[in-house]
């Protein structure tokens, strides 16, 4: 019971000190009761400059209600994590050698949210401090979308480097197997092209993941599954997402076997066909995912004599990206290349 008296008589003195000045400061402090702003007078004649007077709005933004805040010295509405640094930064705004701060504060429910703290004395006729006037604004928005830019900052260096290492990639590979100027400028174009309708893709789909066949579609597209051939191009295949780095280095993939299939393979001629499909199984390693381009009708093929950039995107680039195996099957009816990767994380049966 004393310990209730002292809060009730430390109340009653607080409540009477801001009576004392609400006489001479009648307007002000009417303005400050009935402002959006949080805010709060102290009394600088005492240690700490414990909380004479808050307005309701200080009291919504906190979650206190008035009798709990009252008499209370002004770190009691500091997070407890505050470092030492942040309570320097609040004594210095009160001794006015600092033009605002930002501070850590706490709410009555347990959560913290950063504030920015602007104080100024209140003077006596003698020009004695009596009081602070303290104001607080909330900076959770501004420090969440702070915290947004970064990330999204972040997130886009992580892809222009990643894209330059691919364009970088694509470029060596391609100045690797030939010195026609034609046609490293065909080959260099070609396959930026299809890194292009990839990024496409993935902005359409705001950069989170992308369905294999909307992939597949996309990068055959300038080969005509739209047009001509596309009654030649069969796919089928559930539903499976995958996400932008691996999206990125199947439309290369892709991109590769249709140029290859349109140069020499089943769509070089009139009547070759292109099977895509892929499925699902469950192994000792986990969920699988086996794709399959199989083409037929085309003329006779005979294996490489020497493996070119694309045999490599496939065999080795793609292979690693995907964390899989790729083999290439040069059958005189039609090539066949198969893709065993992990099933993407959150895929049907994934």
């Amino acid at each position: 019971m004393p310990e209730i008296t002292e809060k009730s008589d430390r109340q009653k003195g607080a409540e009477a000190e801001v009576e004392g000045f609400r006489k001479d400061l009648g307007p002000f402090v009417v303005a400050a009761e009935t402002t959006r702003m949080p805010m709060l007078f102290t009394d600088a004649a005492k240690p700490d400059n414990p909380i004479i007077f808050t307005n309701d709005s200080l009291l919504t933004l906190t979650g206190y209600d008035r009798e709990e805040v009252l008499g209370k010295d002004f770190n009691f509405l500091m997070a407890s994590g505050s470092d030492v640094e942040a309570l320097t930064r609040a004594k210095a705004e009160f001794e006015g050698s600092s033009n605002g701060a930002e501070v850590f504060c706490r709410r009555k429910d347990g959560s913290e949210f950063w504030a920015a703290l602007f104080v100024s004395p209140v003077r006596d006729e003698g020009g004695d401090i009596v009081q602070y006037f303290a104001s607080l604004i909330d900076l959770t928005k501004l420090k969440e979308d702070e915290a947004r830019s970064r990330m999204l900052i972040d997130e886009l260096n992580h892809r222009v480097k990643n894209t330059l290492s691919t364009v970088q990639s694509i470029v060596w590979q391609t100045l690797r197997t030939t010195t026609d100027p034609e046609q490293i400028r065909q080959s260099i174009g070609s396959r930026l092209s299809a890194l292009s309708r990839s990024h496409d893709l993935l902005t359409r789909e705001k950069w989170e993941s992308a369905s294999l066949l909307d992939i597949v579609h996309d990068a055959l597209e300038p080969f005509g599954v739209s047009g001509g051939r596309a009654d030649r191009i069969v796919i089928t295949g559930e539903t499976v997402r995958f996400p932008p780095k691996s999206a990125l280095a199947l439309g290369i993939a892709f991109n590769e076997l249709a140029t290859n299939a349109v140069k020499y393979g089943a769509l070089s001629n009139a009547v070759g066909s292109v099977q895509i499909s892929w499925t699902t199984e469950t192994t000792p390693a986990g969920k699988r995912l086996v794709l399959s381009w199989s083409e037929r009708g085309g003329p006779p093929v005979e294996p490489p004599a020497h493996k070119g950039f694309g045999s490599r995107v496939l065999e080795r680039g793609l292979a690693h990206e995907l964390e899989g195996e790729v083999q290439l099957d040069y059958r005189p009816s039609g090539l066949i290349c198969t893709m065993d990767i992990p099933l993407p994380r959150g895929a049907p049966g994934g």
